[in-house]
């Protein structure tokens, strides 16, 4: 089934650190035929090997590849790119695209794009915030996550991370994903091997949470955080950052637990890096879905139906410079008023 074709078009950020396979799984990605009528956005074509692709030239920033896909540059920021295309998909000048990608550099951080996205008025018009998925590298990984903060970023903040050169690493996957639920919890882990369109044509949807892996209670603790840092070193530059999961049993009033939510952001806001969840909300026949960058959150989405047979209220809250126990003591007395 095509696309919707309406506005505003979905935008997924695709990012991970250097060398952990994004341009080789957006090549692949690209020929699939569900990913015609896709906007591609990169920062220069040399970070990306799309010559095979190339059909046509359109100018000296635009090429409308063989797949039926288009690519461009940033110009000279993204809100300037993305306004263009619009107006070039509006005009008939470009080809009706129903979705854009967005290839981030290896050293980018995620954050301020996915801000922009959600919050910048000449953009959100025509565009919204899909999700980030994220490339690692299955034979490094490990090792980029103890010693590069922007390759932790990129992992913390994804819906989706995508573990590349899996059949180089031997035994190092296992660690890698245990390292990850640590890190994002909930967030499912997929081998580039197995990836197919739908991580970058649906990212954030709700049924991609893998609530299998949440805990209750945040995995991580400071008495042994020390430890850890002085015999492994695993954690040399992503102490600051730390994922809280919450599970909640009950069905909740949407106006009671909006209102902690609202407390949460606003007091916490500049600590949050992501948070999403599903809610079960009392009477209601699906859940409501809610997913934020820092302060920035999407408007809540009702679903009519859940999409498996847990309704328990799950939240992932991914935090920097902030302890988890603050979250989850914080809902605690807040349900212990209600």
């Amino acid at each position: 089934m095509p696309a919707d074709c309406s506005l505003p078009l979905p935008v997924t950020v695709l990012t991970g650190f250097l060398g952990s396979g994004k341009t080789t799984l957006l090549n692949r990605l690209l020929k699939h035929p569900a990913m015609a009528s896709t906007a591609v956005i990169v920062n220069e074509f040399g970070e990306i090997g799309l010559d095979h692709l190339l059909l046509e030239p359109l100018d000296g920033e635009t090429v409308v590849m063989a797949a039926g896909c288009l690519c461009c540059t940033i110009r000279s920021d993204l809100v300037v790119t993305l306004a263009t295309l619009s107006q070039r998909r509006a005009l008939g000048e470009v080809p009706p695209f129903e979705r854009v990608i967005i290839e981030t550099t290896g050293l980018a951080d995620p954050a301020p794009i996915a801000q922009l996205l959600l919050t910048h008025p000449e953009v959100t018009e025509d565009y919204r915030l899909a999700g980030l998925v994220s490339t690692l590298d299955g034979q490094h990984g490990l090792a980029q996550l103890a010693d590069t903060p922007e390759c932790v970023k990129q992992v913390a903040m994804a819906d989706t991370v995508v573990l590349s050169k899996t059949d180089l690493a031997g035994a190092q996957p296992e660690a890698l994903r245990q390292r990850l639920t640590t890190l994002n919890p909930g967030v499912p882990v997929i081998a580039a091997a197995d990836a197919g369109p739908d991580i970058l044509i649906n990212p954030g949807r709700p049924e991609s949470l893998d609530f299998n892996t949440l805990a209750p209670e945040p995995q991580f603790h400071p008495e042994s955080h020390a430890q850890d840092h002085h015999d492994h070193d695993v954690n040399r530059h992503d102490a600051s950052i730390r994922a809280a999961a919450l599970v909640i049993e009950e069905p909740q009033d949407w106006i009671s637990l909006s209102m902690w939510l609202s407390f949460v952001i606003s007091t916490h806001g500049e600590h949050l890096l992501r948070v999403k969840g599903v809610i079960n909300i009392a009477g209601a026949p699906g859940p409501v879905i809610i997913n934020g960058v820092r302060h920035i959150f999407h408007e809540p989405a009702h679903l009519p139906a859940w999409p498996d047979g847990d309704r328990r209220s799950r939240l992932v809250f991914i935090l920097r410079d902030l302890d988890p126990a603050v979250i989850l003591t914080s809902w605690r007395e807040f349900a212990a008023a209600a």
